[in-house]
């Protein structure tokens, strides 16, 4: 503690017990911490301590190695240093350990001592304190003054030559000269014996000097022997220029002659070689062309470079950063490819169908052609797995003839890889954009950022909220990275990100993005891609040609149906894929077949025989013949049996069950409801791992069922009108494991319990989607093109849609809508009598709501 400019510590010290060094006042210097006593001592009062007084201890010099602290306290030395635990840091390489840096207060003496564990704890006496402000009577006799003032002026003046015969530009040397003009001329003979040169034993001789003027007689001898020394040395170099004078004191600093524990990894050679490295990155950082803000933080850091020595961490965080700067595309950018008609040919060539997604980038290069200042937009493509979303992406880089860089973001949850480390340690870095940028070296390249749905969030931040400034197009002309510190200009990049639902992406995020759904692919689309891509692609892949293997299009449609149930088709790709491969292992045993079966001919025509006949498929023994045509019987023994089979009528044979179409992220499906009933108390049992919402829609549709029985003469078991008296329900949706829930099948539910209880049979070929109000209105839902591609490829040929998502079928394939029997509907009543052959019983036509006219 400090008060009044005189230093007063406590009574009651606990001792840390070093090897290494010697601590003196007004010194700071660091120990490793590994004994059992000295880890208990920073364990329990520097670690636990609040305040200020539990960091000061008592540094003791100790002889004895620390590996043999056995119960047995050594002998202490009789004085030691108190210091303040400025830093505390801990490992556990190779070994268990603290280190401490220490600064030192004032010397004390050890009176008693208090407990020897679990760390010695000792009753001390301030010692420098009654030395100098409790005995004036020293200072009474001019002859004592007048020797002590003649002992200090000249240390100082030895000082002040050992200064002058070093480089200031080395900066332990310009941090002892501040030192030596700040520091009272009382606690020079301290300092000055920790800097220099010397050995543990005479520091301990200088720390044993209590009287002022003992002191300065113990320091001197060591400052004039290194005085001493650097004139030796110097006499060597009378002819060398200054750079070499600034060279050796350099090495003499590395080496520990001036300044031991400060050492700098320098030799002539390395520094020669720095210059020129340093003049070759500072061409550089003029040479490229960067903005005024970041050449003068370049320039800044160049500057703190060149003074600063290799050795030190923050060297290599410095050079690293400026190479950097130096290598980022700051003015450097692609020329882009407007011409139209080549985009559109080259679109056409690369993906079939996607007709929205090519529209929308020829509507980009027409405006770039007529306006280049044109700002990047920010397109997000939201579609199931497997339809083509990060090729579209490099088709756009090939159409613009820009560069593609593709950064992944799923289960990314560090902010830090979007925006980047700050240069506070070692191991930092930019983020993902600036990297991508430094890889690509241009400023306007197409960034696919894939997968942006599926980011995480953890305790490093939310990485979705770093993307709200990469992807705004109002902001993104200034993104400033952590690393760089700097801003960048991202407004010529064109980002394009990824996503299979918007549901998973924060609002503000989707916001900033262009939304462009792409949807799954039609069975005749799927065959189209199949020859156009998918068969050529696997035929390469395999080293096979078309004159080995044909596919014909009528077996397409047999593998897009019953071995593959997807929106895209990468399923399809693995399948044709299994087909190349079995093809690959009759061809390759073709040519050992040929000649054994050519061998068996000629014998059989020498006996008599006919020859052999034409191999097929399974003969094993046989060569086959080129090219191997695929059809239904091959595709069996290849694939195996159909996994998939078209069931929508055989699960349609009985009363309470309904078909209904759902959405989910990998594509619409379809979705079976059915409905039992047995005697009991009017209980209404659901299962197959329903959410909340599905569960809401069940006990809506009872309840629309119970209040309109009469009218649809839905009766109970027992006969009376309301259809739960005596009577459980259980309702049923089939995949219990995969859970369901949404807004979207209350009419399927109303469909599946109307059936049970009239006990009529809900036509075959009918799938219905919607949602439902406790007054039997249909409500609009989403997801209307993916579920009808879903009843498209499962042969269901009547679809009942809510009369609001009428505008949604426009966007379906012609051919989709010309197979399909789309009946809209605005109420419960419409629904059933398009769900059941011949109307249902009490719906004559569209039953009349009455209008309610507004008073307002």
């Amino acid at each position: 503690m400090v008060s009044g400019g005189a230093i007063q510590i406590p009574s009651r010290l606990p001792l840390l017990l070093t090897h290494e060094g010697v601590l003196l006042p007004g010194s700071t210097v660091r120990f490793s911490v590994d004994s059992p006593r000295n880890m208990h001592l920073v364990r329990e009062r520097l670690l636990k301590g609040t305040s200020l007084k539990s960091t000061i201890i008592g540094v003791i010099p100790n002889t004895r190695d620390p590996e043999h602290d056995t119960d047995d306290l050594p002998t202490l030395h009789k004085i030691g240093t108190a210091g303040i635990a400025v830093q505390v840091v801990g490992s556990n390489w190779p070994k268990p350990h603290y280190t401490l840096l220490i600064t030192g207060l004032c010397r004390f003496s050890v009176s008693s001592l208090l407990k020897e564990r679990p760390f010695v704890l000792a009753e001390v006496k301030q010692l420098d304190q009654l030395e100098r402000y409790t005995t004036p009577q020293r200072d009474a006799t001019a002859t004592d003054d007048g020797e002590l003032g003649e002992l200090s002026e000249k240390f100082y003046q030895a000082a002040v030559q050992l200064l002058g015969m070093l480089d200031m530009s080395v900066p332990v040397v310009a941090k002892f000269r501040r030192l030596l003009d700040s520091l009272p001329r009382e606690t020079l003979p301290d300092v000055v014996a920790s800097m220099i040169r010397t050995s543990n034993k005479e520091k301990l001789q200088v720390l044993d000097a209590l009287s002022l003027e003992e002191r300065f007689k113990k320091a001197l001898p060591m400052l004039t022997r290194q005085i001493d020394g650097l004139k030796l040395l110097q006499k060597t170099r009378k002819t060398s220029p200054d750079n070499e004078k600034r060279v050796t004191d350099a090495v003499l600093v590395r080496k520990g002659t001036v300044f031991p524990g400060r050492q700098f990894n320098l030799d002539e050679e390395d520094e020669d070689d720095d210059g020129d490295d340093t003049a070759a990155l500072e061409r550089k950082v003029h040479g490229a062309n960067m903005p005024e803000a970041a050449l003068k933080i370049c320039l800044k850091e160049l500057k703190r470079l060149k003074k600063m020595p290799q050795s030190m961490p923050e060297y290599a965080l410095t050079r690293n950063y400026l190479d950097l700067m130096v290598e980022l595309p700051w003015s450097k950018s692609t020329k882009d490819c407007l011409d139209i008609r080549a985009a559109r040919t080259l679109l056409d060539n690369d993906h079939y169908a996607m007709d929205k997604l090519k529209r929308r980038v020829l509507e980009y290069l027409a405006v770039r052609q007529l306006k280049t200042s044109l700002k990047g937009p920010i397109l997000c493509f939201v579609g199931p797995p497997g339809v083509g979303k990060t090729s579209v992406g490099r088709s756009i880089a090939r159409t613009l003839g820009r560069e593609f860089h593709r950064i992944a973001l799923g289960g990314v949850c560090d902010q830090s890889d979007i925006r980047g480390h700050r240069r506070t340690y070692v191991g930092s870095m930019p983020g993902r954009i600036i990297n991508g940028l430094k890889t690509v070296g241009v400023n306007n390249p197409v960034f696919l950022l894939d997968e942006v749905d599926k980011l995480g969030k953890s305790l490093q931040g939310d990485p979705a909220a770093a993307l709200l400034e990469v992807l705004d197009p109002e902001q993104n002309h200034g993104f400033t990275d952590h690393y760089l510190n700097v801003a960048f200009d991202l407004s010529q990049v064109l980002f394009i990100a990824t996503a299979n639902t918007t549901a998973t992406i924060p609002p503000a995020l989707l916001d900033r993005m262009e939304v462009l759904e792409v949807p799954g692919y039609t069975q005749e689309e799927k065959v189209e891609i199949a020859h156009r891509h998918l068969i050529p692609n696997q035929l390469e892949q395999h080293g096979l040609t078309p004159q080995q293997l044909h596919i014909p299009q009528s077996t397409t449609p047999d593998i897009i149906s019953r071995y593959t149930r997807e929106a895209g088709v990468r399923s399809l790709e693995r399948k044709i894929g299994a087909i190349c491969r079995a093809v690959a292992v009759k061809v390759a045993e073709g040519h050992t077949l040929t000649k054994t079966a050519t061998l068996t001919s000629e014998n059989s025509k020498q006996h008599g025989g006919e020859g052999l006949n034409l191999p097929s498929w399974s003969d094993k023994a046989a060569p086959p013949e080129l090219p191997i045509v695929i059809d239904h019987i091959a595709l069996k023994d290849i694939l195996g049996p159909p996994v998939f089979e078209m069931e929508v009528s055989e699960r349609l044979t009985l009363p309470g069950v309904a078909l209904g179409l759902a959405w989910t992220p990998l594509g619409g499906e379809i979705m079976f409801v059915e409905a039992s009933r047995m005697e009991g108390e009017g209980q209404l049992t659901l299962t197959g791992q329903l959410g909340d919402v599905m569960k809401e829609s069940a006990h809506l549709a009872i309840s629309w069922l119970r209040a309109n029985a009469k009218t649809y003469q839905l009766t109970n078991m027992v006969g009376g009108s309301d259809p739960l008296e005596g009577t459980d329900i259980h309702l049923h949706f089939p995949a219990g494991a995969v859970t369901k829930d949404g807004p979207s099948a209350g009419v399927t539910i109303v469909t599946c319990l109307a059936s049970l209880f009239s006990g009529r049979l809900v036509r075959s070929d009918v799938a219905m989607t919607g949602e439902i109000t406790l007054r039997g209105l249909v409500l609009p839902v989403g997801g209307i093109k993916d579920k009808v591609l879903a009843a498209h490829r499962a042969g269901v040929k009547r679809v009942i849609l809510p009369k609001r998502n009428e505008k949604d079928l426009e966007e379906l394939p012609a051919n989709v809508r010309a197979n399909l029997d789309f009946i809209t509907a605005t109420n419960l009543d419409e629904v059933l009598n398009a769900s059941f052959d011949g109307g249902f019983p009490g719906v004559s036509g569209t039953r009349a709501h009455p209008q309610l006219t507004s008073k307002l």
